[in-house]
């Protein structure tokens, strides 16, 4: 017996082990269709020329972010796509668009400046001349300092300005050492990153600092933009609420650092500058409700399974919103283009997604999660009636409902125009192997990283957040962070052709591998709930 024993163990130790990557099937000649059709025939620059030269900025509210949802309806039925259709979210707020801008300073110079007026802030009502008055306000005991200075006056706000040669280059590619470095896991904290209590606090100051400027009649407000490399690049957002009753009332804008520096300058030689500024802000009332665009490819005998993939449509208002997320609305239109074009009868249904809201806290993508798979309660604190379920652990656990369980999984993109280097696989260890068998006909691309770690900040997080696997796509920065994202520079002239159809490519063979595969993706457990935070006492 000892020797049958031993030599069925030598037997053993002769087979070849098969990788468990390799007991996953991936249809190789599939793979090979969808790569050609991507990469002869593909129509994702037409797609992008049609949202961002024709349509342009999309933020949530805007005229123009209707537009949008309803251009995608319309591509996505013109693909074949079934059921394309907006559904509603919300209510939202207040609509607003900037429809024109001149900022001139007209003492001791005559100059044009390069400035964005803030959203969901006013207009000038016509033309307004003002002086300029240098204030640096970071908490309401600076309140004191200015008060019965300002009636009258053009606010020059912030601290100074710091505008540095660009000595790194601003384009960037990830390195095997980079991608290496993200493949580490890294050890979460106790609590998530977010803090209730601080963000709280920030939004209270935000709306005092707005009433201070409005109770000391001051004309209008200028900021600066971020960063230290200037060039003309403006970083700009909002600066006040698109809540009914919260607006603003004092014009607001985002001026170039350089423009900004030379008023900073002349205000501290004590010279008189004196601006004139044309804003002409407009704001929508009409519905207050927003739209998600959705569409379908029907599946065969797991129809009643969903695969999803998505992207958020909105933007920010100073460029046409081409990295932020124009690349991922595109990339993920022309994956199910290509899967479409093939004639692919996937088993399982495949859904896109286009989700408006993101920007202003993945409001589009929470409200369809919550309507169709499931939420925690819903928190009345101030400031946190519209947190999403990620963000209100400490409501209570999440209740899903039946629909929940019929979604294998979400695909997500909104890391700018870089092509594809891997997967945030959200802490999803068993997803590891079946992912690294799908990755492989795509080696060549550069896709070979996966990453325990999470990442944050966009739509795929409302989908995990109720126990749906959700991912993310690894990408490369490219000019991200240091051009485009929330600029005046998130255009067209941005992207890259060759690695938006890449995405796509890639895209398409992810979402056809999950809708085709016999079992669902396996799933991680939903996280706990949060014991609530004591309140500590205002100082």
């Amino acid at each position: 017996m000892k020797n049958l024993i031993r030599r069925a163990c030598l037997l053993l130790l002769a087979c070849p082990i098969t990788p468990l990557w390799s007991q996953e099937k991936v249809e190789l000649e599939t793979m090979g269709r969808i790569r050609y059709e991507g990469f002869r025939d593909s129509k994702v620059m037409d797609f992008a020329s049609g949202l961002m030269d024709s349509i342009g900025e999309r933020l949530t509210g805007s005229p123009n972010v209707k537009r949008a949802n309803e251009w995608t309806r319309d591509q996505l039925t013109a693909m074949g796509l079934s059921n394309a259709h907006l559904e509603a979210w919300g209510p939202f707020g207040r609509g607003w668009a900037n429809q024109y801008v001149n900022v001139r300073m007209t003492s001791p110079d005559v100059v044009t400046l390069l400035a964005y007026p803030k959203a969901w802030t006013p207009g000038t009502s016509g033309v307004i001349q003002g002086k300029c008055i240098r204030a640096t306000i970071d908490d309401k005991k600076d309140f004191d300092k200015y008060k019965g200075k300002l009636a009258g006056m053009i606010v020059i706000l912030g601290a100074d300005a710091e505008v540095k040669p660009i000595a790194e280059a601003p384009y960037k590619r990830l390195t095997d050492d980079d991608l290496a470095k993200l493949a580490d896991y890294q050890i979460p904290a106790d609590r998530p990153p977010f803090n209730f209590a601080t963000f709280v606090k920030r939004q209270q100051f935000v709306k005092d600092l707005n009433q201070f400027f409005a109770d000391e009649k001051v004309l209008a407000v200028i900021d600066h933009s971020r960063g230290t490399s200037g060039g003309g690049t403006v970083f700009v957002q909002s600066g006040g609420s698109y809540k009914p009753g919260e607006t603003t009332t004092i014009p607001q804008l985002t001026m170039a650092s350089e423009h900004w520096t030379r008023i900073a300058r002349l205000l501290q030689q004590k010279k008189d500058v004196t601006l004139e500024l044309n804003v002409n802000n407009t704001f929508y009332d009409d519905d207050p409700m927003q739209y998600d665009t959705i569409a379908e490819i029907p599946g065969g005998d797991k129809k009643d399974e969903v695969v999803m993939l998505g992207a958020h449509l909105d933007s920010w208002h100073a460029g046409t919103g081409a990295t932020d997320n124009g690349a991922g609305t595109i990339v993920m239109m022309e994956a199910v283009r290509i899967l479409k074009a093939l004639d692919i009868k996937p088993r399982r249904t495949i859904r896109i997604g286009l989700w408006t809201g993101e920007e202003e806290g993945l409001l589009g993508s929470q409200g369809y999660v919550e309507h169709h798979f499931g939420s925690r309660p819903h928190m009345d604190e101030p400031g946190m009636k519209d947190m999403p379920t990620l963000l209100r652990r400490e409501a209570g656990e999440v209740t899903v409902k039946p629909e929940q369980a019929k979604v294998a999984a979400y695909f997500n993109v909104d890391n700018g125009t870089g092509k594809i280097r891997g997967v945030h696989l959200q802490e999803n260890e068993a997803v590891a192997p079946i992912f690294e068998a799908w990755m492989k006909p795509f080696k060549d691309l550069g896709m070979t990283t996966l990453t325990m770690r999470n990442t944050g900040g966009t739509d795929h997080l409302s989908f995990d957040a109720v126990g749906i696997p959700g991912f993310q796509f690894i990408q490369d920065p490219i000019e991200y962070e240091t051009r485009t994202h929330h600029s005046n520079m998130d255009v067209y002239d941005r992207l890259q052709s060759e690695d938006l159809k890449q995405m796509a490519v890639i895209v398409a063979g992810f979402v056809y591998d999950a809708a085709m595969r016999d079992q669902m993706l396996p799933r991680k457990p939903i996280e706990k709930s949060l014991p609530k935070e004591p309140e500590k006492k205002e100082e």
